[in-house]
């Protein structure tokens, strides 16, 4: 679906960007010293990434009245607090009395980026329950983004949103995650053949004014060679880099890699 704006100047990453990125933090036994304490997009997860110097992929939602929240799911699930409700029911105390198991808490994203307070580059994915986005919670995205002092990237399946962030923070890098699409019944349903075939070739980047895309790397691998939208400059990135032979992949095939588990234990290793 074509996008109409009017062009503003186009914002490129930074070279802080190519480097590994570990997604959500890392977690789940990527910390050999800790191998079972870290949980995805907490706090603990994000300054295991910052000491070994990787940059942070992590995932940004809306809970009540549009207050970015820094989460993947879009419901709680089993063993957390307020567990089987929609995260975008959570009021503010809600959030503040929402803590993982080893006692990190749910981040806002607002004390997520005060955590970082630039340490490494963030790419944060924005998720949408709707493909226009909430109002509330991307006015306080731009108005966060454009006030943080340090590498910021935002990012979404989405195009739509991405462009109302284009006209509401425009100087704050964005970018598109992509898969195939076109491969997925479920997805050319939803979409449509011709529109499924556009975003597998991340054809609304220049759109949103983008300057970077995030591929799922099975699919990219997949995908026939000078297909993806991707201007001169622009960054390619793959999602979610986990074994030996994903890295060899993408090392192949992208700047920078999104990576978790043995992929992201090998990338300190060799540091």
């Amino acid at each position: 679906m074509a996008i109409a704006r009017d062009d503003p100047p186009k914002v490129l990453l930074s070279s802080a960007y190519r480097r590994p990125f570990a997604h959500r933090g890392l977690h789940d036994g990527c910390r050999p010293e800790e191998p079972d304490k870290a949980f995805e997009n907490t706090l603990t997860a994000f300054e295991a990434a910052i000491a070994v110097g990787f940059g942070i992929e992590c995932d940004i939602r809306a809970a009540e009245g549009g207050l970015p929240v820094v989460f993947h799911d879009r419901d709680i699930p089993v063993g957390l607090p307020f567990a089987g409700r929609p995260v975008a029911s959570l009021g503010n105390e809600e959030v503040g009395g929402l803590n993982y198991c080893d006692g990190s808490p749910l981040l806002t994203f607002a004390s997520f980026l005060a955590a970082v307070g630039g340490r490494v580059p963030i790419l944060a994915e924005l998720k949408f329950d709707c493909k226009a986005g909430d109002p509330k919670f991307l006015a306080a995205i731009a108005e966060l983004a454009s006030g943080y002092r340090g590498a910021l990237a935002l990012m979404s399946f989405e195009p739509q949103p991405l462009a109302e962030l284009m006209r509401l923070a425009g100087a704050v890098p964005r970018g598109l995650v992509a898969r195939r699409f076109d491969e997925d019944p479920a997805e050319v349903t939803r979409l449509g053949p011709s529109e499924a075939r556009r975003r597998s070739m991340a054809c609304d980047l220049a759109a949103i004014g983008g300057s970077f895309v995030a591929y799922d790397l099975p699919g990219l691998a997949r995908l026939p060679p000078g297909t993806l939208s991707l201007a001169e400059g622009d960054m390619l990135f793959a999602w979610t880099v986990r074994s030996s032979s994903d890295l060899q992949l993408a090392e192949q095939l992208v700047d920078a890699p999104i990576c978790e588990g043995e992929a992201a234990r090998l990338l300190i290793a060799s540091r």
